[in-house]
């Protein structure tokens, strides 16, 4: 199955932060969104999730027309969004949490439990912790485990590491390629370029809103000069400037 949007616009305020944007997610694939701040990465997310209204285009699950839908409705369909800035019920436990997010299964909830605490065993040693009181990376991973609690076709994750250590980054990058293996389709919005690339098989960078290069990442591995000009807007390599992690 694909998850699709056909010129993908979204206005905020009085301003257009998403315009004209295409881009196709396959399942079991990986798509890093790239750009700096404020090139409308975070909008677009919120867009496909319901969270955001779109202006103009469309947001397609295979042939469903999930545009204007609500965030409940996407979901049931199966797309998941992890907004930035690791959101949780701080004065929940652990679990409840994670029981809380799994109330829109009709059936599985104790399966869906299980796989979470199965991809996390760092939460399954705190079920009964208060959301509030573990560390950043710790409530990254349940955001996470939140979102995974529907069982998504795609998940969208949105600056999935702000804040939190190389180290802790890199064991979720690693919960990204069990995804992938598992089939789940994600859309990836990173700060961590070259981490995104690396898990990525295809790349879309944004700047201002529009879509600047989209296509293979590994072409922007093996020429970052693409990567800088598409971010930018000018060729920083040869000015002797690279964008790195």
């Amino acid at each position: 199955m694909i998850l699709r949007t056909t010129g993908l616009s979204v206005a905020s305020g009085g301003r257009t932060m998403v315009s004209g944007v295409d881009l196709e997610l396959a399942q079991g694939t990986v798509t890093a969104v790239l750009g700096s701040n404020g090139a409308g990465k975070s909008e677009l997310v919120l867009a496909m999730a319901g969270m955001l209204p779109v202006t103009a285009g469309k947001v397609l699950l295979g042939e469903t027309d999930l545009t204007g839908k609500g965030p409940d409705v996407i979901r049931r369909a199966g797309i998941a969004a992890v907004p930035e800035g690791h959101r949780v019920l701080t004065r929940l436990s652990v679990d409840d949490n994670l029981r809380a997010a799994g109330s829109l299964l009709d059936s599985g909830l104790d399966a869906a439990l299980s796989d979470v605490y199965a991809l996390f065993p760092e939460l399954a040693e705190r079920k009964p912790q208060l959301a509030g009181t573990m560390s950043g990376g710790q409530q990254q991973m349940l955001a996470l485990g939140h979102a995974l609690m529907c069982r998504p076709k795609f998940l969208l994750i949105d600056e999935m590491s702000l804040g939190l250590a190389p180290l802790i980054v890199k064991r979720l990058m690693g919960v990204v390629t069990d995804l992938k293996a598992r089939g789940v389709g994600v859309l990836l919005i990173e700060q961590f370029t070259d981490m995104a690339l690396a898990v990525s098989e295809q790349a879309v960078v944004l700047r201002g809103g529009k879509v600047r290069y989209a296509g293979r990442a590994q072409t922007l591995i093996d020429h970052p000069e693409r990567l800088d000009e598409a971010y930018f807007g000018v060729d920083h390599a040869k000015a002797g400037t690279h964008l790195g992690t």
